[in-house]
């Protein structure tokens, strides 16, 4: 097979895995819906340096990350591609410099295509890296940094040093633009201890100022024109976003210490047989292969860090698979010279997943399925057709990679192509709320105020609508620092002061709730009488007529 065959059916994979499915699938709540409404109310004010949540200051991010969403919909219009492609641009521009580090550290073309063919096919890549959320940006700068980093040290003079270096505080302070500190965090946990161990911590010493400098200058700029803009921006992004999520007893999104075990373990199909021996293969290299040891710093020494940070979300370790991926390629190929039977193993594992996802769908979760635990309904047969493909798919292309093991690569083909259309009705009532919002966006359009009790769903009318003027009823939620600002504090209602509010906004026109309601709750028995009330799962909308 010619390069340029190869070149050309690499192709034709990333438009299936990362680009025809994007429109095809409805946005989540509440990250994707969030940051779609965000940089379309960016893009419509015009202010691209203060994030506005339906128009109320909303600080829990830094800006660049917003500034990808930003294009996307500015060159895609308003639409789930133009929200989804800034995710997928990042992930593809992290691929090629996977593809890049793997062919500076093991000077093989073949391993380095193969790692960027199997950073792309990873689960957790591929499924964060076709998600609306700012983490494939900050993974895109951190790889950037890294491979910086690996530049200069690899440097044959002083200038060439000097451009790593630059290179290296670019990438970081791009990364802190995109997510904050942990852009500064995670080189530091990865490079040092490497650093240490070749005894560089002395060019480290005399070079590292430049790489700071640089991150500085970068962000500047911005920095300084937010705290014009919003003078209490640092302190809240600072104390809230950063010490209190990742230290204090109280931070967001707490889950214990062997959180992210399972997490790499799921994140690491279609290739799991190959972690174990890859890890392995990156601590014997550390004498022989000083990349080895450098990718292995970068997996386990950022992984450590947020294993002991009390506030966790799968996202975060997204930067540790880049390396990941190297690692299982370079072992791939040795044991392919070997015809050693992980490769079968590995192969195995996916029919069996494949064959496990089949059984679940049938016996469980199916109509008919036992123990009530069914998630399709009687007439969601198409629906649970379709996830029953996308889990035959995984066990035939596993199948096929017994011949050839990089066929793995094709395991969640079928799952990516399917996927859309597969969800339950069930599954996406609550978490996709686009579906429930299109049924009643003719009444939702003539409603002079519109309140919902959950963000994620008030984002997702937000966006559908094109309209920023939602009001948050009984819960402020992640809207809490914004909606204490004087000027937002009229767009929150509490459960109390319902009845006064909507007999005084009546008079100016229809008023819509929209409610998401606790699993297995009842409605609110507080409620005044609707003249139209539509249901839907946990999702409800009540319209009140406008006073005459």
């Amino acid at each position: 097979m010619t390069v340029t065959t190869k070149s050309c059916l690499l192709f034709i994979l990333l438009l299936l895995y990362y680009v025809i499915p994007l429109e095809f699938r409805h946005l989540w709540q509440p990250d994707e819906t969030r940051y779609a409404e965000i940089s379309r109310e960016m893009l419509q004010r015009g202010n691209w340096i203060t994030p506005y949540f339906f128009d109320i200051r909303y600080f829990e991010k830094p800006i660049a990350g917003y500034w990808f969403n930003n294009i996307g919909q500015w060159l895609f219009g308003h639409s789930r591609f133009g929200v989804r492609i800034g995710s997928v641009v990042a992930t593809l521009l992290s691929a090629l410099l996977v593809y890049w580090l793997a062919g500076r550290i093991y000077a093989q073309r073949a391993v380095a295509l193969t790692a960027g063919l199997i950073f792309l096919t990873l689960l957790l890549v591929y499924g964060i890296g076709t998600y609306a959320v700012l983490d494939p940006m900050l993974s895109l700068w951190l790889v950037a940094a890294m491979c910086s980093y690996w530049f200069a040290a690899g440097a044959v003079n002083h200038r060439q040093r000097l451009l790593g270096y630059v290179l290296l505080g670019l990438a970081c302070g791009m990364g802190f633009m995109a997510k904050g500190f942990l852009a500064l965090a995670v080189p530091v946990l990865a490079i040092v201890p490497w650093a240490v161990w070749h005894h560089r911590w002395r060019e480290l010493l005399i070079f590292g100022p430049v790489a700071i400098v640089s991150a500085a200058l970068l962000c500047a700029p911005w920095a300084l024109a937010i705290h014009h803009q919003q003078p209490d921006y640092w302190h809240y992004f600072f104390w809230v976003e950063h010490i209190q999520r990742f230290a204090q007893s109280n931070a967001q999104h707490q889950a214990p210490f062997w959180f992210y075990l399972p997490v790499v373990i799921a994140g690491s199909l279609p290739w799991l047989a190959l972690l174990p021996g890859a890890l392995r293969s990156g601590w014997k290299q550390r004498k022989t292969l000083p990349g080895g040891l450098y990718l292995l710093c970068w997996i386990l020494l950022p992984l450590l860090f947020f294993s002991i940070a009390k506030g966790k979300l799968l996202t975060y370790i997204l930067p540790c698979f880049a390396p990941l991926a190297i690692l299982m390629a370079h072992h791939g190929h040795t044991l392919a010279s070997r015809a050693s039977r992980i490769l079968r193993l590995n192969a195995w594992i996916n029919i069996l997943f494949g064959c496990l996802g089949l059984f679940a769908l049938v016996v469980v979760l199916a109509p008919w399925g036992i123990g009530g635990q069914s998630l399709f309904k009687s007439h969601e047969m198409l629906t649970l057709t379709l996830a029953l493909v996308a889990f035959a798919g995984w066990a035939v292309a596993g199948f096929a990679s017994l011949k050839r093991w990089q066929l793995a690569a094709l395991c969640p083909l079928a799952l990516a192509l399917c996927v859309g259309k597969a969800i339950p009705e069930s599954v996406q009532n609550a978490n996709q709320p686009e579906v429930f919002v299109s049924k009643i966006a003719e009444k939702l359009a003539v409603s002079r105020y519109i309140l919902s009790n959950d963000p994620g769903i008030a984002s997702a009318i937000a966006w559908h609508l094109q309209r920023n003027d939602i009001h948050f009823y009984a819960k402020k939620n992640e809207l809490l620092y914004g909606l204490a600002y004087p000027d937002s504090q009229s767009r929150f209602v509490s459960r109390a002061d319902f009845r006064q509010w909507l007999a005084s906004h009546q008079l100016r026109g229809p008023v819509s709730l929209v409610l998401l309601l606790e699993r297995g709750g009842d409605m609110p028995d507080d409620l005044p009488l609707a003249q139209r009330v539509y249901r839907e799962g946990r999702l409800v909308f009540l319209q009140y007529d406008a006073a005459p």
